[in-house]
């Protein structure tokens, strides 16, 4: 990830995102950014390495979890899915059997798990 988000701003833009959607409304394209993007720093911060790449398009992906270093191509281990499904997923109003059971996550290869690492708890 090129740039590290500030824990207030990532807060405050993960706040905003909640809010807007358990009202009902569309959250602003830049809270939903800087939401997601905050997220993945911190799955970054908590499982640093590049055998898994997360992909929460458009707005971010970041490769995580140690073991075998990916280095060219689709790497083996992928997981993506919506910013919605992405926020759920990371401050635990989902889990992880949830969203893979609803359809929610495309998830490929034998790594691509994220049930031990989540909710983040930010």
């Amino acid at each position: 990830m090129a740039r590290k988000i500030d824990v207030s701003d990532g807060r405050a833009a993960l706040d905003a995102a909640r809010i807007a959607s358990a009202a009902g409304a569309k959250p602003a394209r830049a809270d939903l950014a800087t939401a997601v993007r905050y997220l993945l720093q911190l799955l970054d911060e908590k499982a640093p390495g590049n055998s898994v790449e997360v992909r929460v398009p458009p707005f971010g992906a970041v490769q995580v979890v140690q073991g075998p270093r990916h280095t060219r191509g689709t790497p083996p281990n992928v997981i993506e899915m919506d910013a919605a499904t992405w926020i759920d997923l990371a401050t635990g109003a989902e889990t992880w059997a949830e969203v893979v059971a609803a359809g929610r996550v495309q998830a490929s290869g034998t790594r691509a798990d994220l049930s031990d690492l989540m909710p983040l708890r930010p």
